[in-house]
């Protein structure tokens, strides 16, 4: 019984002992811990505020930057502001002057008006003058017919008729000359003041295409790649491009070769970058095709954009713009169709401008008059006719399709416009070197020149000249008198109006002469 309560008094003992020497442990361990704490809190405290430290830097750099910036594109949009202010000025003092031209213009204007008012009365006046006097006259040959008695009424009228006739004619020369020198006087000042100035404002480039494109190879070994194995890789392309590739013994260079300048074009692009890509096959091929078209289609639309923007005209059907594009791969007698319409439609802007038309107007119906041309290769008809229902499809103005219908003189033009660019097409074709013109057609208007004063009476002899800018007609001196010289190349003139079309302006010469020649022996 005692050693039982001694054993459990040590036992008592060592558990203490136990749990003291736990407690002591356990201290220091949570002691330690405790104090890992700390230096971690502190450790943790200091890297935030390091952190927070770099990242102030790094917004107020950031923010730096950002100004900066700001600042950069602020003044690169002043100076911007500041071109375009000045544009403005430069264009207000331009249409001040326009207006100083417009002014003076007008004064000229309105004195030769005066002066041809007072000349048409003085006119009128010479001519009831000579009305009288050939009355009186006629009456005093009447009474000397009558008072000689030899002849009978028949015969008195057909002498009165003849000399009448001859009187008239006589009369109707002197009038033509007469009205043309006054029509010249003023007109042709005017005129030409006019279409010279309109000219030299618009002058524009000259641009000759031809049937074949030439593309520069790297080298020689290219050939080959091109033609490909037994002649897949050019038959592939031919193909899908619709043009003919000519591959010869010229060093370094093939051909394409084509009518069409747009396919041309198409295979011109896919073909540069097949060679530079040095990939060659039927597959790449359709691949680099079909680009290059996407291509075109886009270039054409730009083209189409920047001829209306360059002439500050606006609202016109997206894909009017896009035929208006492919005008600049077509050629007329050597000219480029675009260039063409666009050097048109700023001569007749110039000219409307200064005939107090609208201006705008001029320049929409000038640019679109030959628009019938872009697709005159695969829609049946004239390009005039073309032209006509392309525009009435996109809703142009009466007076714009009025121009295209008239500008070869195929109907009557309703306004002025119509008029101003008829006239600003016959400019724009005339200028020296604007045109080439094939020998079969050049042969073809001399003779018909010829022809047309040949077939009427009196004429001896025509010559077609200068490169048939004058015709010479030499007459009968026995048949024709110097009267009706003058009439004679009125009416010829008149015909070769109605009947030929040309560029430029035709002189008509008649020439009557007559030499009597004696030798003395």
């Amino acid at each position: 019984m005692l050693t039982n309560p001694v054993n459990l008094a040590i036992m008592l003992i060592f558990l203490l002992v136990g749990c003291l020497i736990g407690y002591v442990v356990c201290k220091k361990s949570y002691d330690k811990k405790l104090s890992d704490a700390h230096t971690s809190a502190d450790q943790i405290i200091q890297d935030a505020k390091r952190e927070a430290s770099t990242s102030k830097k790094e917004a107020l750099l950031e923010a730096k930057e950002e100004a900066h910036k700001y600042r950069a594109e602020q003044e690169l949009d002043l100076k911007e502001r500041r071109k375009d202010i000045q544009k403005q000025e430069e264009r207000l003092l331009q249409r001040e002057e326009v207006l100083d031209r417009k002014d003076t213009t007008l004064d000229k204007r309105e004195n030769n008006l005066e002066q041809r008012e007072n000349d048409v009365t003085a006119q009128q006046k010479t001519i009831e003058k000579q009305k009288e006097d050939l009355s009186s006259i006629i009456s005093k040959e009447q009474e000397e017919l009558h008072r000689i008695g030899n002849l009978s009424e028949e015969d008195a009228k057909k002498q009165i008729i003849d000399d009448l006739n001859e009187k008239l004619t006589h009369e109707k020369s002197e009038l033509i000359k007469e009205s043309q020198e006054v029509a010249q006087q003023d007109a042709n000042k005017i005129a030409k003041n006019l279409i010279v100035e309109a000219i030299q404002r618009s002058a524009a480039d000259t641009v000759t295409e031809n049937t074949v494109t030439t593309i520069t190879l790297p080298n020689d070994d290219m050939k080959g790649r091109i033609i490909g194995k037994e002649g897949r890789n050019i038959r592939s392309f031919e193909s899908l491009t619709g043009i003919d590739l000519i591959i010869d013994d010229t060093p370094e260079i093939v051909v394409l070769s084509g009518y069409d300048p747009i396919r041309r074009e198409i295979a011109r692009i896919a073909l540069d970058r097949l060679i530079q890509d040095g990939r060659i096959h039927p597959t790449r091929i359709e691949e680099m095709v079909d680009k290059a078209r996407q291509e075109m289609d886009e270039r054409i639309r730009e083209l189409g954009e920047q001829a209306i923007y360059s002439l500050g005209i606006h609202n016109m059907h997206p894909d009017l713009i896009k035929i208006l594009g492919r005008m600049n791969f077509r050629t007329s007698y050597g000219q480029n169709v675009l260039s063409h319409s666009i050097e048109v439609a700023k001569l007749s802007g110039l000219m409307a401008a200064e005939l107090n038309e609208d201006e705008t107007l001029a320049k929409r119906a000038g640019l679109l008059h030959d628009i019938g041309k872009a697709i005159d290769r695969e829609v049946e008809g004239s390009h005039v006719e073309i032209g006509v229902e392309l525009t009435t499809k996109y809703k142009e103005s009466q007076v714009v399709i009025n121009t295209i219908a008239s500008h070869h003189g195929d109907t009557e033009p309703t306004s002025l416009i119509a008029t101003i660019v008829a006239a600003a097409d016959a400019i724009s074709a005339a200028r020296p070197g604007a045109r080439s013109e094939s020998m079969e057609n050049y042969i073809h208007r001399l003779e018909r020149l010829e022809q047309i004063a040949n077939d009427y009476d009196g004429v001896d002899h025509t010559y077609a000249i200068q490169a048939g800018r004058e015709v010479r007609v030499m007459v009968k001196p026995e048949d024709i008198s110097d009267d009706q010289a003058t009439i004679l190349s009125r009416d010829i003139k008149n015909q070769i109006e109605d009947e030929l079309e040309y560029p430029g302006h035709i002189k008509v010469t008649v020439i009557r002469e007559i030499r009597k020649v004696e030798y003395a022996k």
